[in-house]
């Protein structure tokens, strides 16, 4: 190996550009295709992709027991996104060989095999795809996976087994169009439609109540093959209300993209334990402005040199110095690769516009909300041991004897009057910090640090 070349070094720009026009998104859709799809011409393939704008069309599959109002919600949903609506039904209409099959479910091979083709087919292909009630077993879903059939939003409707079987009994069906309505949960508006509703030929209550059984069977493990592009919505609501549901989920998008996460938010609001927890996770880097500048001004660099008297002093650190420690660390590789969590930078509205105007604009922005009372008991009851460097505090984390509680020391930014003036700055300036970033999420800080990180989570992929 010629070690005279240098290592690829990724330009801090490339993320930010990457972002904006979703490359990163483009190329996960492209290259997944490819490997799928296994052209004899991969150059005309991927222009031809390319040139249909398939890349985000929708790709949605509507899942649940009988009677939950999948075809329904399938139905207007397909309408809405312009995609094509497939069912089990409409791909065993032209099956010849089928014909002789009435009351039994068609074999599970030959639907697994009519699926894909059917969802490669043209106008599948361009306008995308809304496919009702299939897969309903794990391995059925493996072997659509298998099959390069890819989802980008899985939705499971459920309901309790009473209410399903009361919507079995009152089920309507227009038969004109096959919409299904019911004389309690979904009638239709137009007095003409009312009229020649009929009654449904829906399930036995016997047979109904044998696919709940092997629903409930199935369902875990469903959910498990598509976790990640999963939302479960309950059913037993209005037919308006899951719908918008519904609608609101499959309208996200999510993207492949480097995490630049920003947290900010009130002294106590967890700031330091959620980006521990990303860290660990998803291994991008946690980036601590106090921690980072009194680690450079360890190192002794000539740039450590002119931050350690502001150190020494208690003093606050000029931005120009902030903003060059933060610009050599968010520029090493591993930021530009594996992301970063930034907090403890910006406090206010100057450093705010400086952070994004340089080229390390966060795509993600968190406020942590928590009242000033609960920051106060969270900060002012903990302490540090210094044997040990472990920080307890006096409610939620005691210390495990009364020889380490004997020696804890508290930080001198975690006494009262310091908090309580940190605490008014930071009341001060929020509201600026804000204003930048007007698309920031705001989370409840006030409970379990583990629900907290849940919601950051549910945030970090979609638009």
């Amino acid at each position: 190996m010629d070690e005279t070349v240098k290592p690829l070094r990724i330009p801090a720009q490339m993320s930010v550009y990457a972002d904006k026009h979703n490359i990163s998104h483009l190329v996960q859709n492209l290259v997944s295709s490819l490997v799928i799809d296994l052209p004899d011409d991969p150059i005309f393939y991927l222009i031809n992709l390319l040139q249909r704008s398939c890349v985000d069309v929708p790709r949605v599959m509507l899942l649940g027991p009988p009677a939950v109002g999948k075809h329904t919600v399938a139905t207007k949903l397909s309408a809405e996104l312009r995609a094509v609506h497939v069912t089990t039904k409409s791909l065993l209409q032209d099956q010849s060989e089928l014909s002789v099959l009435t009351e039994q479910d068609p074999p599970d091979e030959l639907l697994v095999r009519l699926v894909p083709q059917r969802l490669k087919e043209v106008d599948c292909f361009n306008r995308g795809w809304v496919l009702e009630g299939f897969p309903q077993t794990r391995l059925q879903a493996l072997r659509l996976q298998q099959a390069g059939v890819l989802p980008e939003h899985v939705v499971i409707l459920e309901a309790p087994d009473d209410v399903l079987l009361e919507r079995s009994r009152g089920q309507l069906v227009d038969p004109l169009t096959g919409d299904v309505y019911h004389q309690t949960f979904i009638w239709p508006t137009d007095d003409t439609i009312a009229q020649r509703l009929e009654r449904g030929r829906g399930l036995s209550e016997k047979q109904l109540l044998a696919d709940l059984k092997c629903y409930h069977s199935e369902v875990t493990g469903l959910r498990s093959a598509y976790q990640n592009v999963l939302k479960v919505i309950s059913g037993d609501q209005p037919h308006a209300d899951v719908y918008q549901q519904v609608l609101a989920f499959v309208r996200t998008r999510h993207r492949s993209r480097t995490p630049r996460i920003l947290l900010l938010g009130p002294p106590g609001s967890g700031k330091s334990h959620q980006a521990r927890l990303l860290s660990e996770k998803y291994k991008m880097v946690d980036v601590c402005c106090g921690r980072l500048l009194r680690s450079v001004a360890a190192e002794g660099s000539d740039l450590g040199a002119e931050i350690q008297p502001y150190l020494d002093d208690g003093r606050p650190i000029p931005d120009t110095l902030v903003l060059q420690v933060l610009e050599e660390r968010l520029s090493r590789v591993d930021c530009s690769c594996r992301g970063w969590i930034l907090h403890g930078f910006p406090c206010d509205l100057q450093q705010a516009q400086s952070l994004l105007e340089s080229q390390h604009q966060p795509n993600r922005v968190f406020f942590l909300e928590l009242t000033d009372d609960v920051c106060l008991d969270r900060t002012t009851l903990r302490a540090t041991d210094p044997v040990s460097g472990q920080r307890f505090h006096a409610v939620t984390r005691p210390a495990p004897s009364a020889e380490v509680h004997n020696r804890l020391q508290t930080r001198p930014k975690d006494r009262t009057d310091t908090v309580t003036r940190r605490l008014k700055q930071y009341r001060v300036r929020s509201s600026a910090l804000q204003s930048v970033f007007p698309d920031a999420v705001h989370i409840d800080a006030d409970q379990n640090p583990h629900s907290v990180f849940e919601v950051l989570e549910s945030q970090l992929t979609t638009d």
